[in-house]
């Protein structure tokens, strides 16, 4: 079993640094999402496409995915029609931990939020956020990718 132990927040600012055309595109489309936190989604991150199934809620989630081919993966994408989302990632290292900042596109244009994943629930719990971040929206369902996915 797979298991994501994530904190997401906004930002005050972009970090020192942070280049805005940089990072890689990110084109994600669900084919089932249920309220108590099963999903079931698609992802096409740079050239490589993934099947991702997640269930739970708050910052643990249990977590498996495989990879498709091009083939799977256009066979798949017409069933995500009306809930996908586009983004830009940007990966930005911050004291041992890998911060991914996340700007939206299209119908979530201007909304950035950052993602921090960790090894423990012990170290999520320890993880003292740099200046630039704000609020922590961990578990805050407005924030969902799933429910950002109205395209």
């Amino acid at each position: 079993m797979g298991q994501e132990i994530e904190r997401k927040f906004l930002l005050k600012t972009l970090p020192p640094d942070f280049d805005q055309n940089g990072g890689f595109r990110i084109e994600q489309g669900y084919l089932a999402t249920e309220p108590h936190g099963l999903q079931v989604r698609l992802r096409k991150k740079g050239e490589k496409a993934f099947l991702t199934c997640k269930r739970g809620l708050g910052i643990v989630r249990e977590e498996h995915e495989i990879e498709l081919s091009d083939v799977q993966f256009e066979t798949l994408w017409p069933l995500t029609a009306g809930r996908r989302l586009v983004k830009r990632r940007h990966e930005i290292p911050y004291r041992g931990h890998l911060v991914e900042i996340d700007v939206y596109e299209r119908t979530n244009q201007g909304l950035i939020v950052a993602e921090v994943e960790f090894e423990t629930e012990a170290a999520a719990a320890a993880f003292i956020p740099p200046g630039w971040f704000a609020q922590e929206i961990s578990g805050n369902p407005e924030y969902s990718n799933r429910n950002l996915a109205r395209e």
